[in-house]
């Protein structure tokens, strides 16, 4: 057993990421791990570009509220404890909602290396007409 250092807070890419978002990385598994765990911080607004994963990807929201939509499906409203499955190779963004920061915990796993799959396949941009807060929520 061994402490892992805490690592620094990294920027999100512009070309990864619409608005201000952070991330930790929490967990990057050492063989034969492959578990990988961040904490992503959110500025109102602030979103992913549409992306896969190929283990699939499994957010845990902390804090705030937050918006997630598979392409094709509804936009879905996310608050604290609220735990959101998106399956492998399914295209998806998440983000904060127009009014309030979000944090969630991302944990997803690294494909084997034998596969040759990408870990994360990035996308556009989520436009502003796909990003919005679903009324009466």
């Amino acid at each position: 057993m061994h402490r892992i250092p805490n690592s620094n807070s990294t920027k999100g890419p512009a070309d990864f990421f619409s608005g201000e978002v952070y991330f930790d990385v929490i967990a990057k598994g050492e063989e034969p791990s492959r578990l990988r765990v961040n904490t992503v911080r959110f500025a109102p607004c602030a979103r992913t570009a549409w992306h896969t994963h190929a283990c699939g990807q499994t957010l845990h929201v902390t804090d705030g509220i937050g918006l997630v939509q598979s392409r094709g499906g509804e936009v879905l409203v996310m608050r604290p404890g609220d735990t959101v499955y998106t399956p492998p190779d399914e295209w998806h963004w998440h983000g904060a909602a127009p009014d309030h920061f979000m944090t969630h915990l991302a944990m997803w796993e690294a494909p084997d290396p034998a596969s040759g799959d990408a870990e994360t396949t990035w996308g556009e941009h989520v436009t502003d007409a796909e990003y919005h807060y679903p009324e009466g929520q």
